[in-house]
This record gives structure tokens, sequence and C-alpha cells, in this order.
């Protein structure tokens, strides 16, 4: 790697640095500020579950491309997948801030989980909250890795590219494919 590759992929680690603590610093917050919309925004987690899906099938299409070394198709989707990271995330904030929060098991819609709703949607919480907690933790976690990758790989340092991609791409694969689960099981419950 040249010196100007290497300061440039410096330069470029430093952003996604920022980034991530931007981004994390928004999700973190999302739900201590809120602001009422101009229009109702109650469509958007079906939105989510859609892009989430699109996303995981992009990214199975990007890892099928590169195990036949077309690279470029490869590279295409990548950016696909990165770009629909980007509008889920963008429009996971705004809806957040602009909704109450979603009970599993509210069933009355009071934002109140009673001894009867929690009885009558029984383990089926658990496995929910399970799969709810690994996907926000492995989301948060994996971000600033989806960056470093991808920047390893436009920097042209694909050696470390592949190293990290090896067990960057199951955790986001992971992640895009609970993030529909999680909404299908939350659905019944929207208001």
């Amino acid at each position: 790697m040249s010196s100007s590759q290497s300061s440039q992929a410096a330069l470029l680690n430093k952003i996604a640095w920022v980034i991530t603590v931007v981004v994390l610093g928004l999700v973190v917050f999302m739900n201590r500020v809120s602001f009422e919309a101009p229009f109702d925004l109650g469509f958007l987690p079906g939105f989510h579950a859609i892009v989430n899906a699109l996303t995981a099938v992009v990214l199975v299409y990007a890892y099928v491309k590169i195990r036949q070394k077309q690279v470029e198709a490869h590279k295409r989707a990548i950016y696909a997948a990165v770009g629909l990271s980007v509008v889920f995330l963008l429009s996971y904030v705004a809806y957040h801030m602009t909704n109450d929060p979603t009970l599993y098991g509210d069933l009355d819609h009071d934002g109140i989980l009673s001894e009867a709703e929690r009885l009558a949607v029984g383990q089926m919480r658990t496995i929910y909250l399970v799969l709810l907690l690994s996907h926000i933790v492995l989301a948060a976690g994996i971000f600033p890795f989806i960056l470093f990758t991808f920047i390893r790989a436009y920097t042209g340092q694909f050696d470390r590219h592949k190293k990290m991609a090896r067990w960057v791409w199951p955790v986001w694969l992971y992640v895009a494919v609970t993030g529909p689960m999680v909404y299908l099981m939350l659905e019944p419950y929207y208001i």
C-alpha cells in the first residue's frame, strides 16, 4: 500500500470513528428527544423490515459474486447494502423520535404491559426479547466494523479486507435477517 493510500485509509478510519460516535449517540438519544412529525410515520416499521430484508438479499448476492470472482458485481452489491443500511438508519431514528415505543404483548396498546397481557404471550415474549437484544447489540457492535471493512477494500487493502469480511459479513447478515423477524413478531402490537 502506498503512503497516499495509507494516509487516505487513516483519514477514512478517523471519519468512520466520528460517524460511529454520531450514529450511536443518535440511537441512544432518539427515545429521549421527540417531536411531532408533519405526517404519520406509522408505516416505517414495515418499511424498515423491507429494507433489512433487501439488505440481507443484497449481502448474499455480494457473497455469491465474490466467490465467483466477479469483483465489480460484488462491489456494486456492497455499495447497495451500505446504501440500504443508511436509509434504514435514518428512517429508524426518525420513526423513534416521532413515535412511542411499541411493547411486545401490549394487546390494548396502552403502553403498559399488564400481568394478563404478559401471561397471554407467555414464553414468546422471552424469545422476542432475546432476538431483539441480540439484534440491537450486534447491530451497534458491527456498525464500525462494516465501515472499516469497506474502507479496507476502498483503499486497496484487500488481504485485510478479506480477513475482516469473513466475520463482519455473517454478523451483518444476522442483523439484516433478524430485523424483519423482530418486526413480524412485534407487528400485531403496533397501533
